[in-house]
Formats: structure tokens, C-alpha cells, sequence
């Protein structure tokens, strides 16, 4: 790029330019970024210059656009003021110590309270997970509210559609929130919006990038939650998108991916937290709220103890850092053991301090990735962490091909666990909104422990000295596509 301008500029003219592109990449980049972002940027817009400023143009803000972090401050302060009325417990015999600040910081960044009467059960399996999903649509009175990151219409989620149809019939209002460039590109989307059309249900495009329509935001800033409401009385949260578990792409099929997600079903009054995630995106979509409804605080679950709960949004409708603040928390806090499961694991200096810092004081960190991935610069950029983990005390589990292990979710110590759709690099801190379930309680706790013995069972154990054999070829790519992380 040099050489061509330094053929068609004279040589003083050059350096001029030069010069205002440095200046202007030294005024822009740095605001409201790390300096190794920023860094990254002033690199790029200096040494390709038309190609930087035009990516910057596009994805230069890491921010939602004004308007649409007003609808979410508006929400924060209904919620808070709804929180105002609602039981919420700081602790219980069931809840460390240190549990009611690290509440008190997430109230603080999404506004959500802990609150105590909770039953919560883990579905580690995709045929369980549709199936309690369609059950409980099947089940709903008064309404479904559906909120998926992807949603197609396939041989494997026909029956949830189904279920919707059904819903509508009997009178059921059922509304969709389902991200535009995140379902596009799957076969499946636009079939499934037509079903849905035909069957009456009221469905939205999340984030649309539609700039013909005077809707348009930076492209890569996506909606990447997954849940479920109805009636107001069950919720499910965590990593599930709706979609074939292969998820049907010519790539996918060819290489026999299958992609393995955890979702929590939950009753109680965190069901009123869900819910308001959806009612917020649902209000930043159309201008519309959908009526309020309540949630009583005692669940019949037998002799299950409750949970105390708190739901954690995050994203680029927020001032902060939401999720990554709970996470280093979380990590900082865990006194015996902490196990991380995160299918993208590309962490910032923050995050990787915690971990390596937990791990030298004694805490058995154990994380769980996946063997192979299906985002190459992703995949490698998380490779070339492996090293200092490695070094520093973590223990690494690769899941098994050709399963992608998608789940996220997090467990410290007995009683103390984390649950939802937020993965651990710089697209779930910065760029996705996300949404995560804290929960206190040692029966949940005991449950996703299991999930994670079952992870081990069918992963093998990454080594030191097995990492330092591979390729160096494979090294170079690892590092090379750790820089491009930075460039957010």
C-alpha cells in the first residue's frame, strides 16, 4: 500500500499523509479502549491506511449506538425500582462469605438482585433440552417468550416449531427475538420466520443490520443471548441455540461437528430476571413492552432445597465490563477448587492474572475446551494461552473430537456456581450481549459437578511437554492470531 501511494504522491506529500494518519489513529483509537487495542489500531491504520480506516469506519466503536444504550438505562432503572419491592437475600447457611459482594457489584453493573426460592435442574443433553422446552410451551396458558442467538428450522428443532404453533392455537401469545447475522447464514432461518409468520407468532430481528431501513450499528456487535420464558413461572438460560446440534453448514457436515450445550431450567423468582431480559431486548427492538407479570416466591419441587439466583446481563448496551467483572470475581474469590468450561477462551490480561493467580495460591483450576474448533483465528488465538496456563498450575481437558464442547459455565468451590451463554474472550467481554446465572446452593452445585466429571471422562488431559511437541508452524499461527484479539 505504501509502495503504491509513494508511486503516485511526491515524496513530501507522502509524508504529510503519513503523518495525519498517525495523528488521527492517535486521536481516535485510544478512546475508551485497552492500549494494546488501541495499539493494534493505530498499527493497522498506519501500515494499511485505506483498509484500516475503512475497517474503522465499520467496527470502530465497541459501543451500541446512543439511542439504543438509552432503552437499556430506562430498563436498568424500571428493574432497580422493581427490585425495590422484591425479597432479596445477601446470603445463606448455603453461600460463602464472600457470595453478598460479588452480588452486590452485579446489581450495581446489571441491576438484577440475588433473590432467595429458587429450584434449578441442568440439561446436559440436547434431546433432554428440546424435549423440556417443547413441554414446557406445550404447557403455557398466557404466553412464550423465545430469545435465541441462532434459530432455524430443521429435521431437529421441527418440534419446537410445532410447539409454537400449537401455543398460538389455544391462544397463547408467543414472541421471538432472534439475532439477524447470527441465524442468517444457517440453512433453515428464513424457512423457520416463515413458519413462524404463517403461524401467527410475533418474531423481531435482534441487532438488524438493514441500513436501506435506517437500522444499522456495528456489524460484529451481536445479540448472543439464549432462554426461554412462559408464563412467567419456568425459564431456560444457557448456551442452546436452536438449531440442529450439527448445525448444517457444508463445512460442518463434511468435517462431522456436533456441538454439545448445558442449559439450566429454573422456577422461582429469578424467573422475573430472565424475563426482563427479555422484555428489555424485546423493548429495544420495537419501542413495545409486553405486559408485566409476576412470579410468586415459593416453588413445589418435594424436598429440593432452593437456591438463591441472580441473573447477570452484559454487553455493549453497558458501561462495563458486566461478565468480565463477575468472572475475575468469581476467580479471585474461590478458595479450593475452580473449574472453567468456555468453547472460545481467549482471555485479557485481567482474566488470565486471576486464573494463574488462583492457581499459584493453591486452587485446583481445571478448564475445559475443545479439541478441535470451528473459528480458526479463535482457536489458535486460544492456543497460544496454553502455555502460561500450562505453566502456571492450570489443568487443561480437551474435549473429544468431533464434539464442539459449547457450553459456559463456571463452578467454585462446593456451593457456588455460574451458568449461561457468555464465553471468555474479547467478542463476549466487548462486543456480545450476554446474559449468565449465578446461583448459590450445594444440590446445583453437586449437578454441574457431575456435568464436568462427565467432560473429563471424555477428554484427554493436555501435558506440558505434549504442548511444546507441536508444530512450530502450528506456534507461529497461534501467535500471530493473538494479535488479531486485540483489534476489537
Amino acid at each position: 500500500m505504501v509502495n503504491w501511494l509513494a508511486n503516485v504522491l511526491p515524496a513530501g506529500a507522502l509524508v504529510l499523509l503519513e503523518v495525519a494518519l498517525l495523528v488521527a489513529a492517535l486521536l481516535l483509537a485510544p478512546r475508551g479502549r485497552r492500549p494494546s487495542s488501541a495499539l493494534a489500531w493505530i498499527l493497522l491504520i498506519v501500515v494499511l491506511p485505506l483498509l484500516g480506516l475503512l475497517l474503522f469506519s465499520l467496527i470502530g466503536s465497541p459501543k451500541l449506538p446512543q439511542a439504543r444504550r438509552d432503552k437499556q438505562r430506562t430498563m436498568d432503572e424500571r428493574i432497580e425500582e422493581r427490585a425495590r419491592t422484591v425479597d432479596h437475600a445477601d446470603a445463606t447457611l448455603d453461600a460463602p462469605p464472600w457470595l453478598p459482594p460479588i452480588a452486590r457489584l452485579n446489581r450495581s453493573t446489571g441491576a438484577m438482585p440475588l433473590v432467595d426460592g429458587n429450584v434449578s435442574h441442568l440439561l446436559p443433553h440436547f434431546d433432554e433440552q428440546l424435549t423440556a422446552i417443547v413441554a414446557a410451551v406445550d404447557r403455557a396458558t398466557r404466553y412464550a417468550h423465545v430469545e435465541f442467538y441462532i434459530l432455524a428450522l430443521d429435521g431437529s428443532t421441527e418440534p419446537f416449531y410445532a410447539a409454537l404453533e400449537r401455543a398460538v392455537q389455544r391462544g397463547v401469545e408467543v414472541r421471538v427475538l432472534v439475532d439477524h447475522l447470527g441465524s442468517t447464514k444457517y440453512p433453515g432461518f428464513r424457512k423457520g420466520l416463515k413458519r413462524l409468520t404463517a403461524a401467527g407468532v410475533e418474531w423481531r430481528l435482534m441487532l438488524p443490520v438493514q441500513p436501506w431501513r435506517g437500522r444499522y450499528q456495528r456489524p460484529d456487535l451481536r445479540n448472543h443471548r439464549k432462554l426461554v420464558v412462559v408464563d412467567g413461572d419456568i425459564a431456560f438460560i444457557g448456551s442452546l441455540n436452536m438449531i440442529d446440534p450439527g448445525y448444517q453448514t457444508r463445512k460442518n457436515r463434511r468435517r462431522h461437528l456436533r456441538w454439545r450445550d448445558l442449559m439450566a431450567e429454573v422456577r422461582g423468582p429469578v424467573v422475573q430476571e430472565v424475563e426482563a431480559i427479555f422484555v428489555t431486548d424485546w423493548f429495544s427492538e420495537t419501542d413495545e413492552l409486553p405486559p408485566a407479570t409476576s412470579v410468586e416466591a415459593v416453588v413445589d419441587d418435594g424436598d429440593a432445597r432452593t437456591l438463591l439466583a441472580q441473573i447477570v446481563p452484559s454487553g455493549p448496551a453497558f458501561e462495563a465490563e458486566n461478565n468480565l467483572a463477575l468472572f475475575n470475581s468469581l476467580i479471585y474469590a474461590a478458595e479450593r477448587r475452580l473449574s472453567i468450561t468456555s468453547p472460545y477462551f481467549v482471555p485479557d490480561e485481567s482474566l488470565l492474572g486471576a486464573l494463574l493467580t488462583a492457581a499459584r495460591r493453591g486452587v485446583e483450576v481445571e478448564l475445559f475446551v475443545s479439541e478441535i474448533g470451528d473459528q480458526f483465528f479463535v482457536y489458535h488465538a486460544q492456543h497460544s494461552y496454553y502455555e502460561d496456563l500450562l505453566q502456571g498450575g492450570v489443568r487443561i481437558y480437551q474435549y473429544a473430537a468431533p464434539t464442539v464442547l459449547h457450553a459456559k459455565h463456571v463452578s467454585v468451590d462446593e456451593t457456588v456456581a455460574l451458568v449461561g451463554s457468555s464465553n471468555m474472550d474479547i467478542r463476549a467481554f466487548q462486543l456480545d450481549l450476554e446474559v449468565m446465572m449465578l446461583v448459590a446452593g450445594r444440590a446445583f452445585t453437586d449437578e454441574l459437578r457431575a456435568v464436568e466429571d462427565e467432560y473429563r471422562a471424555n477428554s484427554t488431559e493436555l501435558t506440558l511437554e505434549a504442548w511444546h511437541g507441536r508444530g512450530r508452524f502450528h506456534a507461529v499461527v497461534d501467535n500471530l492470531a493473538r494479535l488479531t484479539s486485540a483489534v476489537q
